[in-house]
């Protein structure tokens, strides 16, 4: 039987539709517990490539016989031999092209709604990474918030568009991600924007993303207004769109809130953490839909695959919004910080433009989960 070739695209549909899948990951179990392919309808059997060298008889009781088989590996060549033992025994078996490179890679972009006379907000998925970025459209004109650094693809989605980029946006210098917003910039002519307490030790020209700012796209009047909103970082800075949806950036998530740790400033942070979220955000509208940075876990994608909420909601049901005692707050904030990005300084290096990897460098720099909020 020959083995499937499946694609992070054709993985992406399975998560996004929530359909069922069987993995057989074949990393070293540490890669596996740390980062896999996350599914809520998964089902998973991680068994290491070296165990499995000298068959696969002992596991074929522990896989399925009537359903695909996807097998995973960190970059392809040991998910193909696996994949063909498994076929020889009969079983329908395939591999992920590219292995957890390719999906650490993978852009799904989906419509989030409408946007006054004929806009429209895009959310680009990063399923695999947990990041989520932004095109605004409107009026022949587009721009572009918080950019991974897969450049093409927002490029080649505004000319699928017909639209021009005129304004790419940075809510913070990442720290856990590598930024494509000032190449964007660079590559199309458009505006780049960061915050400027954020941006003292960068090396580029940039514009300054002060609070306030109000910025149109196309000729629709449809503005991205700037709401400065420190505590993930100093500069970190919120967009109202349309008056109707809120990019909180690393400080609010729908299941989580934003760590304050990621420049080693915990314990000075977490007061403009705690000031953005209980008081900047409370005299906001309850009916803005919530459209983050970063999503934590696979349960916060909704049944379009988009993630996002509205903030009335989260204001009732995100737990890190709702802790009253400010000592409890400081405490539970600073007392669950999960590991740190993967590479996450030398990340903000190569977003300040002090150092300049090659592309295998940064993919390997940003192997592995988001880590952007608190536990």
């Amino acid at each position: 039987m020959a083995i499937t070739k499946w694609t992070a695209k054709d993985v992406a549909r399975k998560v996004i539709d929530n359909k069922e899948l069987f993995i057989l990951d074949v990393r070293n179990s540490d890669a596996f517990i740390d980062w896999k392919i996350d599914g809520q309808k998964f089902k998973y059997l991680n068994i290491p490539y070296f165990d499995l060298l000298d068959g696969v008889e002992e596991i074929l009781t522990e896989v399925p016989t009537d359903k695909d088989i996807l097998v995973v590996c960190a970059k392809e060549g040991s998910s193909i031999m696996i994949a063909e033992m498994l076929a020889e025994e009969g079983l329908k078996a395939g591999y992920l092209v590219g292995g957890m490179k390719s999906w650490s890679t993978y852009l799904e972009p989906i419509k989030v709604g409408e946007i006054a006379n004929g806009g429209e907000l895009y959310q680009f998925v990063r399923l695999g990474k947990g990041c989520l970025s932004y095109m605004v459209i409107s009026g022949g004109e587009a721009a572009i918030i918080d950019a991974v650094r897969f450049t093409d693809v927002f490029i080649n989605f505004a000319s699928e568009k017909n639209v021009t980029i005129t304004h790419v946006f940075d809510t913070h210098l990442h720290a856990d991600h590598i930024s494509g917003g000032r190449h964007i910039a660079e590559l199309t002519g458009a505006t780049y924007y960061l915050p400027p307490k954020d941006a003292e030790e960068v090396v580029f020209d940039y514009t300054a993303l002060d609070d306030g700012l109000k910025i149109q796209i196309g000729s629709s009047n449809i503005d991205v207004d700037a709401l400065y909103s420190p505590g993930h970082t100093i500069g970190s800075t919120s967009f109202i769109v349309d008056g109707r949806y809120l990019l909180t950036g690393d400080i609010l998530f729908i299941d989580s809130i934003g760590r304050p740790d990621l420049a080693g400033l915990a314990e000075d942070w977490v007061v403009d953490l705690r000031k953005t979220l209980y008081s900047r955000y409370r005299d906001l509208a309850d009916d803005l839909l919530v459209l983050p940075a970063h999503f934590m876990i696979i349960e916060e994608l909704n049944a379009d695959g988009t993630v996002a909420k509205r903030l009335g909601d989260l204001f009732a049901f995100n737990h890190g919004l709702n802790i009253q005692d400010e000592e409890l707050f400081r405490n539970l904030v600073t007392d669950n910080l999960p590991p740190q990005p993967n590479a996450y300084q030398e990340i903000r290096q190569v977003n300040m433009g002090r150092i300049t990897p090659n592309n295998d460098v940064q993919t390997e720099m940003e192997i592995g989960p988001n880590r952007c909020s608190v536990r």
